[in-house]
């Protein structure tokens, strides 16, 4: 079992000068504690409510994050969880998840969904269409993506944009390609796009045991539809734990095992504590020694 991080609050003790410090401090601990993967959200606004926030509280660019995460690291995998369809051109976005790559050393992940933050969008002057259409969108992005990285060049011709000459010089580092990662439990286009296309899905843990089983069975029905190996695809969850309020190790190795059980084989945690010390160390000395173990 793999251990990611996810750093979803950008609201640091001493303010916008003590971002910088305190994520390269963040970074570095995790990947000397033995984080397998490091993930920063897809948004502009702050997800009202998540730990308490604001709409306008702090918050960083993705991909520019991720960037300096590189540069802080050797060993950990980064990614966008996820990147939403609507706020980037798909040549662009594949322009800057190459561009990770390569300055990663190989160790970016390609996380995408069909965005969902309407007041996100609406605010900050991005066309917000309707479902089906991002829907839509997402799937012109994964086909470009499963084309572009197939070769040096190409022609595409989507649903609702296209490029005819876009390149893929320098080609990203990753074999074959970055891991394709579709965030969502949409039964009838998510998670049949997570068959068709991706290496990982993403499934939250807060839709509870029977939905994360329902979702898990259901792509299972679309690999035997389309004639994938459904043990291909990598299973990811992401949980939101608090060793400083009413989590402990223990209810915190619980969960791994059960969502090991299920098949789950990567747990990406939200730590609203994240920026204390503690947290990162006791999931270096008890919670990883143990994740790692499952299954040996």
């Amino acid at each position: 079992m793999h251990i990611g991080l996810q750093i979803p609050s950008f609201k640091v003790p001493g303010g916008t000068s003590a971002i910088r410090p305190k994520l390269k401090e963040i970074i570095t601990t995790a990947e000397e504690s033995g984080f397998y993967s490091l993930w920063v959200m897809d948004h502009y606004y702050q997800i009202k409510g998540l730990f308490g926030e604001a709409y306008n509280d702090p918050m960083l660019e993705s991909y520019t994050s991720l960037g300096y995460f590189a540069g802080l690291t050797e060993k950990v995998y980064l990614g966008v969880l996820v990147t939403g369809v609507i706020y980037r051109h798909p040549a662009v976005l594949m322009k800057m998840v190459n561009t990770l790559d390569v300055l990663s050393g190989g160790r970016a992940y390609f996380g995408i969904g069909a965005a969902w933050y309407e007041d996100e969008a609406k605010g900050n002057g991005i066309p917000y269409p309707s479902t089906s259409e991002r829907f839509e969108q997402l799937e012109d992005n994964l086909k470009l993506a499963k084309t572009l990285w197939s070769r040096d060049e190409v022609s595409f011709v989507g649903k609702h944009f296209s490029a005819p000459a876009i390149t893929n010089n320098p080609r990203p580092l990753s074999s074959p390609h970055p891991r394709i990662m579709i965030g969502g439990t949409g039964p009838h286009k998510t998670l049949r796009m997570v068959a068709q296309y991706a290496d990982a899905c993403n499934i939250g843990d807060w839709i509870g045991t029977e939905n994360m089983q329902k979702a898990i069975d259901t792509l299972m029905k679309h690999c035997e539809t389309l004639g994938r190996d459904y043990d291909t695809i990598e299973k990811t969850s992401l949980c939101t734990v608090n060793l400083s309020g009413k989590d402990t190790v223990e209810s915190v190795i619980s969960r791994i095992k059960e969502l090991s059980a299920m098949g789950f084989s990567h747990v990406i945690f939200n730590m609203p504590d994240v920026y204390t010390s503690t947290a990162l160390k006791t999931f270096a000395k008890e919670i990883i020694p143990y994740a790692l173990g499952l299954g040996k």
